[in-house]
């Protein structure tokens, strides 16, 4: 009986809730976490993505910009109902804008434990070499 008498309010609570949180998470990066690393001869970017299917992940680029997709869906059993929802649910993106010194044409990705983790190889001509130091003839100065 008590569930029922408060059945409307839980309804308009999670309406409101509903709301409020797609409003606050479409399209924001903290859905969507990321860390970044230099290697010595690539850049790794790992975003954490818990509960996504890994069938639902997409990983582009387009003009020098790296796109990550992935959607979150709520799986309810018959019997049950959400009274709060914490967790963002749907389609998430994120954009990164790639530098001109990595090489967008062998990127690759893998997605463990939540995690998906983009590999950036940086191009032969940005990565740091040593410049050798030419040498002349000395001849000693007679006084």
């Amino acid at each position: 009986m008590l569930l029922t008498s408060i059945d409307p309010f839980i309804q308009e609570f999670e309406r409101q809730f509903n709301r409020l949180a797609r409003q606050t998470f479409e399209g924001s990066a903290a859905v969507m976490p990321m860390d970044g690393l230099r290697r010595d001869d690539d850049v790794v970017l790992r975003f954490d993505l818990p509960g996504v299917d890994p069938d639902s992940i997409e990983v582009t680029v387009d003009r020098g910009v790296l796109s990550v997709s992935a959607r979150r869906e709520e799986e309810l059993g018959e019997n049950e109902r959400v009274f709060v929802r914490e967790r963002p649910m749907g389609t998430f993106t994120r954009r990164v804008y790639l530098s001109e010194h990595l090489d967008s044409d062998r990127i690759d990705a893998a997605y463990n434990n939540g995690v998906l983790a983009v590999r950036i190889p940086v191009l032969e001509r940005a990565k740091p070499r040593k410049v050798e130091i030419q040498r002349g003839d000395t001849k000693a100065i007679k006084a």
